[in-house]
């Protein structure tokens, strides 16, 4: 079967060239007929009831890049990359920073292991694009015994004493493989060789080498035991050209490499016979498998030995693949399971597929999130998003974890995870799932939380990244403030006990207070809005409301009811809420209920504090998305609405869901009265049933 496989892709990618011929003259011609699509993903991560307990594992020291960097991105703490344990029983970790130095982990207690900075010294440089610098390291599966790890840098080729082994046409930086071996594999400092493998140029200062390693699931006498895995990103070219396609070029490419080999070009590593390309006429065949912009992190599932690949996208898509050898994902004719335009405009790059797309064997992404830009976005600008790849979880510590891919944004921080099982290729994308998290006393947090303290730099910008140890239990990272995390236990979000008095359907005039009595009715069990609210004096908040005046108010509560919206369905920023910490007409909470979720005011989470009111609840993307949209038609749909003063946990679900459409956290208002309206519609509300602790 294995073979047969090779055989189909190999016949595939024989294609390549006349395949990349057909396509751009589909979108030079009939494909340029369709309209470019805007949004390509249009379901955005779901929340999950799970969240991850984190605590703090290790902080750095803070280093600089070389040379001072112009972009103040570059500007972190410390820029940890990975965090991973030697395979060699001692339990020590290893974490480098993009910066020179490796350190080793012991006890949560970084030390210097080894100044790769300092090594290279002039030609090494950290100070431009994100990702140069001392890259990754990698250590053989049997370091234990022969003291082997190799290590990715970058060099400015002005300064480079060596000509690249591969490179782009104006090469600017090379990234540079090194082997090192250590006299004494438990020393807690290097001394020992070290020799280079493979030297490659890039034209651009982005997207070079971004990780190397070994399969950890594969055992001794396996074909895949101790071959070198390399993500080669484009250079940041492949925007402009076909290079990633190009079979004769490393660039944008996986490649496996036999680091104790001696048959490729330089004869500093050898072909692995297997490899989907080796032996084949104007292909290189280190080559493993095709069409990559930046593959920015890779890893194996522990229990089925599938490879996982985080894609960080150009126009749109922040893609997870599963990769097998000879696979071609498509970049740069293809982002995602779109066609990407080269020759289109900044604002119109993404096609849809043509009608023949099968023909071309391209390979498609088992999940993906797309960038969402906020409205007037500059096309030709970074939105801000980008995949951070992670693992599958297989450890023995968070049950609940068990077969997730756990993953996240590197820019927002977002924790996000989909079930191995589900990431399949050839399949309908994986659900992307959003990970609630908590610090190690419990309380709600996000990423900025934990890793804006103390960073320089854009405190929102968390960059993160994600390790796990020999046991397989994971490790978060943020650049920002230098800090380790570990996963250290599961929680749900808002699964705290709201007590147990209840107030069961309150109905009539006199077990509620409006702000326009003359708008409402009351007809047996509903409570029906039937005239819009209009703007009142004072703070931007809901125009009409009615509260409960009838039991007590409220600390910790469950608010559940049936709501429905009586605006026509032709009305797409339609809404209805759910107001509960209600003080005053001044200060209160509400969970609006809305049919878009494009614009800041609607379907979230949000306080009213003697001032407009403000959004609070995570989904909220910060530029053009929220929580996927909370009532679409005209049907009764049943909400529920969890507020813990205590801990200021507030989430609200529809139409039973066991996981939060909406999530919040704060503590501003410890109680209050619960209620019903909708900010300028109509709609209506019944069943309505109340339990929790009176204040």
């Amino acid at each position: 079967m294995r073979s047969n496989g090779r055989i189909r892709r190999s016949a595939l990618t024989a294609g390549l060239t006349a395949a990349a011929l057909v396509l751009s003259t589909l979108v030079a011609g009939s494909a340029r007929a369709t309209e470019p699509i805007d949004d390509p993903v249009v379901e955005m991560p779901t929340q999950s009831r799970l969240g991850l307990v984190l605590t703090e594992y290790a902080s750095f020291p803070q280093s600089f890049p070389t040379p001072a960097p112009t972009d103040q991105r570059l500007m972190r703490t410390a820029r940890i990359n990975t965090i991973m344990e030697l395979p060699d029983g001692s339990g020590r970790r290893a974490v480098p920073d993009l910066n020179g130095h490796l350190y080793l982990v012991e006890d949560g207690v970084p030390h210097v292991y080894l100044d790769v900075a300092d090594t290279f010294a002039p030609q090494f440089f950290s100070g431009r694009g994100l990702g140069q610098g001392f890259g990754y390291v990698a250590f053989h599966p049997e370091f234990g015994s022969n003291g082997r790890f190799y290590t990715i840098h970058t060099e400015q080729a002005s300064l480079a004493t060596r000509a690249p082994d591969y490179a782009q046409a104006n090469a600017i930086f090379h990234g540079v493989i090194n082997e090192w071996t250590a006299t004494d594999p438990a020393a807690d400092t290097f001394a020992g060789t070290r020799r280079e493998v493979l030297r490659i140029g890039f034209a651009g200062q982005i997207h070079g080498i971004q990780e190397i390693n070994f399969n950890p699931t594969a055992t001794r006498g396996q074909s895949d035991y101790g071959l070198l895995y390399l993500a080669v990103g484009d250079g940041g070219t492949g925007v402009r050209n076909t290079e990633p396609q190009n079979l004769g070029m490393v660039h944008g490419k996986l490649l496996r490499i036999d680091p104790q080999g001696t048959d490729s070009a330089n004869g500093r590593y050898g072909i692995p016979a297997d490899n989907p390309f080796a032996g084949r006429a104007g292909a290189l065949g280190e080559i493993y498998a095709v069409g990559f912009r930046d593959p920015h992190r890779f890893s194996w599932d522990p229990a089925t030995g599938r490879m996982f690949l985080g894609h960080i996208g150009e126009h749109a898509i922040e893609a997870i693949y599963e990769v097998r050898a000879g696979d071609n994902f498509g970049w740069s004719e293809r982002e995602g399971a779109f066609v990407f335009d080269r020759t289109a405009s900044a604002c119109d790059k993404l096609l849809p597929l043509p009608p023949n797309d099968a023909d071309f064997g391209y390979t498609y992404p088992v999940a993906a999130y797309d960038h969402n830009p906020a409205p007037g976005w500059n096309c030709t600008s970074d939105v801000g998003v980008a995949v951070a790849g992670g693992f599958v979880y297989r450890g023995n510590e968070q049950p609940a974890l068990k077969g997730k891919y756990v993953f996240g944004d590197l820019v927002d921080g977002q924790v996000l995870y989909t079930e191995a099982n589900e990431m399949r290729q050839g399949h309908e994308m994986a659900t992307i799932h959003r990970l609630a998290l908590f610090n190690a006393v419990g309380d709600p947090v996000r990423m900025q939380d934990l890793s804006g303290p103390g960073a320089p730099g854009n405190p929102e910008r968390v960059d993160l990244r994600f390790g796990t140890d020999a046991a397989g239990e994971l490790y978060l990272l943020a650049k920002a403030n230098g800090k380790v995390w570990k996963v250290t236990g599961t929680r749900e979000f808002a699964s705290g006990d709201v007590g147990g008095t209840k107030l069961h359907k309150p109905s009539g005039p006199d077990s509620w207070a409006p702000v326009t009595p003359s708008k409402w009715r009351f007809d047996g069990d509903e409570v029906i809005l039937a005239e819009a609210g209009v703007s009142r004096p004072g703070p931007r908040r809901p125009f009409e409301y009615a509260v409960v005046t009838e039991g007590p108010q409220w600390s910790s509560v469950e608010i559940k009811a049936d709501v429905r919206l009586d605006t026509p369905v032709e009305v797409t920023n339609r809404d209805v809420i759910i107001v509960f910490g209600w003080r005053s007409d001044t200060q209160f909470y509400y969970a609006h209920l809305s049919t878009d979720n494009t614009i800041l005011p609607h379907n979230g989470i949000f306080k009213v504090d003697n001032a407009d009111r403000q959004r609070i609840d995570y989904q909220w993307n910060g530029r053009s998305r929220g929580a996927d949209p909370a009532i679409v038609d005209a049907d009764w749909h049943k909400v529920r609405v969890v507020h813990l003063p205590a801990t200021g946990e507030i989430a609200v679900y529809v139409d039973g869901s066991k996981d939060p459409l909406m999530t919040a956290k704060d503590t501003t208002f410890g109680s209050g009265r619960v209620g019903f309206g909708s900010f300028d519609n109509i709609g209506r509300l019944r069943h309505l049933t109340v339990t929790g602790t009176p204040a």
